[in-house]
């Protein structure tokens, strides 16, 4: 959450001239609502339902540069789907998070404790996405430019 996914996934697939997708935005889309509204409404499980689904669309669609929702790496199928791709774990640290999330926007997750949750969230999924990921690119302290310049060196990439 709030690690940059989006904005360097953007210029990630500009500088490799590939198209670029998101797949929070493909949920909102598809379900005519926002997440936090998904959650509320329909409850978490119903919300990783649509996500599982999202990604297994887009992976099966999309041949350019993807970005997955915080919490997409805790289905199985998913990390299954990821295994030979070559993916990057964009991380930071709680001191970061909370500069750049406040920890207080609305993230249905981070509703109660919101810093104990981010620790708890991210205890749990670090190991998920540490086992499919080719790199991890520490985001704190960094340009978006920065950080797509060392995912373009570690994945051996080349620029359009």
């Amino acid at each position: 959450m709030g690690v940059g996914k989006s904005t360097v996934g953007e210029l990630l697939a500009a500088r490799l001239g590939a198209a670029f997708r998101d797949t929070d935005k493909d949920i909102v889309d598809t379900s005519g609502k926002p997440i936090s509204e998904i959650f509320i409404d329909e409850g978490e499980p119903h919300f990783r339902a649509l996500e599982r689904e999202a990604v297994r669309r887009a992976l099966a669609e999309h041949p350019g540069v993807l970005a997955l929702g915080g919490g997409a790496i805790l289905a199985e199928e998913t990390r299954e789907l990821l295994r030979c791709l070559p993916v990057v774990f964009l991380e930071m640290g709680l001191t970061e998070a909370v500069k750049r999330v406040g920890l207080d926007a609305p993230r249905p997750l981070l509703a109660v404790n919101p810093r104990q949750q981010w620790r708890k969230l991210m205890d749990e999924r670090r190991p998920l996405y540490a086992g499919v990921a080719r790199a991890v690119v520490s985001t704190e302290h960094r340009t978006p430019d920065e950080v797509v310049d060392e995912i373009l060196e570690v994945l051996e990439l080349k620029q359009s």
